[in-house]
């Protein structure tokens, strides 16, 4: 991929980003980390050709699959709660999708493990890694009801799609205190939730955030 290709040019260009930061600015994002972030990342590379124009605008956009590139609103807010508590250096994603959630968290953290269900958006998103020079993301073709228990155990884990229940699995997959942002619900909205791991126990605090609109989070794989 050349820097032109990545830089973007017209709805894709750099002043089109910084329209985009202004709105994530006023809707309340305050870390500044993830704003530089968002503000760099290439959206439009993570879409279709035909929809790059649309990359910049603060909404969901399909990526295949039934499944969305998410708005970056709420990309913003779950990676700024996830890092509330500080600096993380292991941290799990649950749906990989097109790979965008994984590339802004790969900037802002240590090692970022990210699985997903469907094997033609996981190799996509592998390839878009590859081309942003992201060595620090490791994806796998799994169902991320389960988690990823070999890597256990994460500092912070993040979840793009909504389960009507909290795994069992993700939570024993937390470090002590670690933090888990997921949406949980069915229907038109869902309760964004983050869940605290009580030092090396087995219990949790949990507080919800904001109502949300995820995909659900379903079991089985897809290739």
């Amino acid at each position: 991929m050349n820097s032109v290709e990545l830089a973007g040019i017209g709805m894709t260009s750099q002043r089109t980003r910084e329209r985009l930061i202004n709105r994530l600015t006023e809707q309340g994002i305050t870390n500044q980390k993830v704003l530089d972030v968002i503000r760099s990342t290439p959206r439009h590379i993570f879409l279709d050709e035909a929809l790059s124009h649309r990359a910049y605008e603060d909404t969901a956009l399909p990526i295949g699959f039934s499944q969305t590139l998410s708005q970056p609103y709420i990309v913003a807010r779950m990676t700024e709660i996830l890092l509330s508590a500080g600096p993380l250096s292991k941290v799990l994603e649950i749906g990989t999708g097109s790979g965008y959630q994984s590339a802004i968290l790969a900037q802002l953290v240590t090692e970022v493990h990210t699985v997903e269900r469907i094997e033609p958006l996981l190799i996509k998103a592998k390839q878009r890694f590859r081309k942003l020079g992201l060595t620090n993301v490791s994806a796998n073709l799994s169902d991320g009801c389960f988690g990823w228990e070999k890597q256990a155990p994460y500092d912070g884990i993040i979840t793009t799609a909504a389960p009507q229940a909290i795994p069992e699995d993700l939570l024993s997959q937390l470090a002590p205190n670690g933090l888990l942002v997921i949406p949980v619900g069915s229907g038109e909205s869902q309760d964004l939730r983050l869940v605290k791991r009580i030092e090396d126990s087995s219990e949790f605090d949990q507080i919800i955030v904001e109502k949300v609109k995820f995909v659900p989070l379903l079991s089985g794989l897809s290739r």
